[in-house]
């Protein structure tokens, strides 16, 4: 990628920051709801679709943690990225293919979509090939316990998908480490709802896992929410950096 394709035009430096000081309010006031101090929540910028130039842009303006859901988009942006200088904490949020772990190892600081036991071992596989320090590991979990979509399953004994065996098989993993949890709150439901239900399966985590602290809830539209039941990390896109392009 050429130095052209990393520079920042003035006019979205400007877009950026007034989208970022945004966002910024907003968490900071549902901290202050939530009785929450303000440094208990970062901020994860969902740059997917939007160029290398824009996620540097965010480095400068200091926003520390950028997320992408696709290797093919992300293992080139995050080189640019590095080549521009810049160096944000990466975290993959997609849904991951086992054949992709050995080049998201390469980039991603937080890998945030493990929901099945050969996820984690392809990821252990991985990271101990290419790496000097483990892989931050959240396991996401499926808030309403559809087998359907993606998400380990609170309570059930799959022993591939079920919550306990997944966050078991990343916790036991040498080139892994535990951190915490990730949910998307389900179509159809209330966030309060989601989040609540997600709390309650953060805390019985931590029971078992006490350095598994990690919440990773809330994006543009629910953020608050999330924040109000103790989001640790919330994943923003579109209220940060505006429409997002089409996909191609």
């Amino acid at each position: 990628m050429t130095e052209s394709q990393t520079a920042v035009r003035p006019e979205r430096r400007a877009e950026l920051a007034a989208g970022l000081a945004r966002v910024r309010a907003r968490i900071a006031d549902a901290c202050a709801a939530a009785g929450r101090q303000r440094d208990a929540v970062t901020l994860v910028a969902v740059t997917k679709t939007y160029p290398a130039s824009d996620v540097v842009a965010l480095a400068a303006l200091g926003v520390t943690d950028v997320g992408e859901n696709r290797d093919q988009e992300a293992a080139p942006k995050a080189e640019a990225v590095a080549e521009a200088g810049a160096a944000p904490r990466w975290h993959f949020i997609g849904q991951l293919q086992r054949n992709k772990a050995r080049s998201v190892v390469r980039y991603a600081d937080v890998v945030q979509s493990v929901d099945s036991v050969r996820l984690a071992a392809a990821l252990d596989a991985a990271a101990g090939a290419v790496r000097d320090r483990p892989l931050d590991v959240l396991v996401q979990v499926s808030i309403d316990g559809d087998p359907a979509r993606g998400g380990a399953l609170p309570g059930a004994a799959d022993p591939q998908r079920g919550l306990d065996p997944v966050a078991a098989a990343v916790a036991g993993a040498d080139g892994l480490r535990l951190a915490g949890l990730m949910a998307v709150a389900p179509l159809g439901w209330e966030p309060d709802r989601a989040f609540a239900r997600l709390a309650e399966v953060a805390a019985a985590l931590r029971a078992d896992h006490p350095g598994a602290t990690v919440l990773s809830a809330g994006m543009s539209g629910d953020l608050e929410s999330a924040i109000g039941h103790g989001a640790t990390h919330v994943r923003v896109g579109s209220a940060l950096l505006g429409m997002r392009p089409a996909l191609r």
